[in-house]
């Protein structure tokens, strides 16, 4: 009975010393759960300065953090000289002790109770580290909160670390925060070109931010930046003619200002990437000789009221801007210097004209010279004008994109289609097509859309990148063989220099366009090489229009200045091409009667492109004064003759240019007639929209009505509804003020021909 009860006690003595194990290591447990838990993921959640660097890590600018504070992002390492000034004035065992030093704790201890105050905290920089991170009062509490953190902090980072982490949250007094921003404020450079008298006096500033300041106890600030040299100089750290030249070093009178390159770029990471360190791709070099260039035009603009400009550089190889001015003058708020052009959607004038002139190629609609009709034209009251009100009746693809003629582009839109023209934009990156594309209609060639300088260049720089590839590339839509048709056209562009820049073989050869929006408020130019794509804004930033504000007159000599400030290159070289024959007057394939051809180069695309469609097998008389009708065999007599037949209404224009146009002979009188209508109406066209203004007596305005006849001795009788109006010889225009509504004109010649044109009259 006696052993049973014994075993029992046992059995519960055993038990109980059991759990008083397991509890023991249950606490143990909690313990080291809660200091593995002690601090979190991020130590400092603070907001950042928002600092972009060029391509070499070179600072361009910054932005100050939310808080008010400039302090810049983290960094992961701290220069030798710092690093070495700092562990010399604020601990020298860093590198031994585990985070706590037991004997600058006793030492402190002892000081502050015999000052009965405390007057050393004897943290080392692992605690100073958790001091910053924690932000409380001290107190003896505090203190012992920190050492537990701190070999926490310990356990988790590496010496160098915790270092970078205490030089990037240290205060250096006022709103400055952190080592590099404490070197840009207080010497205007990197925190890695700091010299031993600037290291030394930054080391000694986080002691006591509050107390020594640039701007108050500088002899005291001087005195311990002095000592601290001293001991450096004792410890071998720096040699003796290093310290003098270090002790002559002054102090810096006042913070400075950070670098203000690029600052609309710095500002677009500020609203985007807001608290990061961005390394852009800028080159600082050309970036400051761009940003020189900017303020000597923009003096010169000033004088005709134009305040604003832009301009961008790429790399053609990868994208990259090299160069990114959205504006001059940033500090100057009262002119709108501060809107980023380069990404501000600004209508685009003729710029877009390229890309429509390079989707007909690549389609095979056109060939680079095939001719396009330039007469008044009226697609439902849109009434588009040449820049210098001239019609020129037909004119090359090629010439219509060099002179940037607009009712060449307008005819060219309308062979392509509005929506597929709208889809081709976005595609190939021009984001700011928001609305649909019935929205902006024919007039999306002419500027009635709104582009960035962004989205365009780069839309250029796509075009050159897949001619250097001699493939498509996936950001571009554009075939290589109608780029290079593109390039080679717009190469030709007259230049703003005088010289005759063909001539001379040290020329770079750039392909380059300008536009002008309407009412004169956006002049554009973008050029192409095959190493960079520059683009050119100029205007005012409120829409403001000036007489003077031409593309071609002063984005134009922009572009080419800044073009010399970069190295040049060869030009492209071409695609595969494949040889085809030409018309050498319409520019179309070799049709049956071209008597005229020319080899060209182009894709095989455009081999299956229409042949010419003006030059006509035409039967004559043996004295070539008269047309027959070819199947009229009362005529034994005959002979036949090639002839250039323009469309009546483009032949009225074009032989005014073109002396040498031969118009075709008149039928003999007595022939039976063919089935070629020989006239045409120049105004209005068929469905054309018409506004009639009143006069400024309040009377109802007139409108005049065109024709263009084939035959200059024809005469032409007219009616309006039905309604006879009168006879013309010669000069077939009429001037009538017809009612509102719709209205047909009907024309009939003296050989029984009959056309019609039907419109409203608003």
């Amino acid at each position: 009975m006696n052993i049973q009860k014994h075993n029992i006690l046992a059995n519960c003595i055993r038990l109980l010393r059991n759990k008083r194990a397991v509890l023991v290591v249950s606490l143990l447990a909690l313990l080291l759960l809660a200091f593995y838990l002690s601090l979190p993921r991020s130590l400092f959640r603070v907001p950042y300065a928002t600092v972009v660097t060029d391509r070499n890590g070179e600072l361009l600018g910054a932005r100050i953090a939310d808080d008010g504070q400039w302090r810049f992002p983290a960094m992961n390492t701290v220069p030798d000289k710092f690093s070495i000034c700092l562990l010399q004035f604020e601990d020298q065992y860093f590198y031994y002790h585990p985070g706590v030093n037991p004997v600058s704790m006793a030492r402190a201890l002892v000081q502050n109770l015999r000052h009965k105050r405390v007057v050393s905290g004897g943290s080392t920089l692992s605690m100073q580290t958790i001091r910053l991170y924690r932000n409380k009062p001290r107190t003896y509490i505090e203190k012992c909160i920190e050492v537990v953190l701190t070999l926490r902090l310990e356990c988790r980072y590496s010496k160098k670390k915790i270092l970078a982490l205490y030089a990037s949250h240290a205060p250096f007094g006022g709103n400055v925060v952190g080592l590099e921003a404490a070197s840009w404020r207080y010497f205007g450079h990197p925190s890695a070109q700091l010299s031993w008298a600037e290291a030394a006096t930054l080391a000694v500033l986080p002691n006591a931010p509050s107390m020594l300041h640039l701007s108050k106890n500088r002899e005291l600030l001087m005195q311990k930046r002095n000592r601290l040299l001293k001991k450096l100089l004792d410890k071998g750290k720096i040699d003796s003619i290093t310290y003098e030249a270090a002790l002559g070093e002054p102090l810096p009178q006042e913070p400075q200002p950070l670098p203000q390159y690029a600052p609309h770029l710095v500002s677009h990471h500020y609203q985007t990437q807001r608290g990061v360190y961005a390394q852009s791709s800028i080159d600082k070099g050309i970036q400051l000789r761009v940003e020189a260039l900017l303020e000597r035009w923009n003096d010169e603009l000033l004088r005709s009221d134009i305040r604003n400009m832009a301009a961008i550089v790429l790399d053609v190889e990868t994208g990259a801007p090299l160069a990114y001015c959205g504006n001059v003058r940033f500090d100057q708020k009262t002119s709108g210097n501060q809107v980023d052009v380069v990404r501000a959607p600004r209508s685009t004038g003729s710029i877009l004209k390229p890309f429509l002139y390079c989707a007909l190629l690549q389609e095979g609609t056109i060939l680079p010279h095939s001719l396009l009709p330039d007469i008044p034209i009226n697609v439902n009251g849109f009434t588009p004008q040449n820049f210098n009100m001239q019609f020129e009746g037909a004119v090359p693809a090629s010439q219509a994109l060099a002179r940037s003629l607009n009712i060449p582009a307008v005819n060219m839109l309308r062979m392509y289609g509005v929506p597929k023209f709208h889809h081709l934009l976005q595609k190939a990156g021009m984001g700011t097509l928001r609305r649909p594309a019935v929205h902006y209609g024919l007039s999306l060639i002419l500027g009635g859309a709104e582009g960035s300088l962004w989205d365009i260049a780069h839309i250029y720089r796509n075009m050159a990148k897949a001619l250097i590839e001699k493939a498509p590339i996936p950001e571009s839509p554009f075939d290589p063989a109608a780029v290079w048709h593109t390039f080679e056209t717009i190469k030709e562009v007259n230049r703003p220099e005088e010289i005759d820049w063909r001539n001379i073989p040290s020329m770079q050869q750039i392909a380059w366009k300008t536009g002008t929006s309407y009412g004169f408020r956006d002049a554009w130019a973008v050029g192409v090489t095959p190493k960079y794509v520059v683009g050119v804004w100029v205007g005012n930033a409120n829409g403001e229009g000036k007489p003077g504000l031409v593309g071609a007159k002063t984005a134009g000599p922009i572009l080419f200045d800044i073009f010399n400030l970069l190295p040049s290159s060869p030009w492209f070289t071409p695609p595969d091409l494949i040889e085809v024959e030409v018309c050498r007057q319409s520019g179309h394939l070799k049709g049956r009667f071209c008597p005229d051809v020319d080899i060209l180069l182009t894709s095989p695309q455009g081999a299956t492109s229409d042949p010419c469609p003006y030059h006509r097998l035409v039967t004559l008389t043996p004295d070539h004064r008269f047309r027959v009708y070819a199947n009229d065999v009362s005529h034994t007599q005959i002979v036949t003759k090639s002839f250039f037949v323009l469309p009546p209404a483009w032949a009225w224009y074009y032989k005014q240019r073109h002396p040498l146009y031969e118009a075709l002979p008149p039928y003999l009188p007595g022939s039976a007639a063919g089935d070629h209508v020989p006239m045409q109406f120049i105004y209005p066209q068929s469905g054309a929209v018409i506004s009639i203004p009143k006069q400024l007596d309040g009377s109802r305005g007139n409108v005049s009505i065109r024709l263009a006849h084939n035959d200059p001795e024809a005469t032409v009788f007219w009616h309006l509804d039905d309604e006879y109006l009168c006879l013309t010889k010669d000069f077939h225009e009429i001037t009538i003020a017809p009612q509102h509504g719709r209205c047909i004109i009907t024309v009939v010649d003296n050989q029984g021909y009959i056309l019609s044109v039907g419109f409203v009259v608003q």
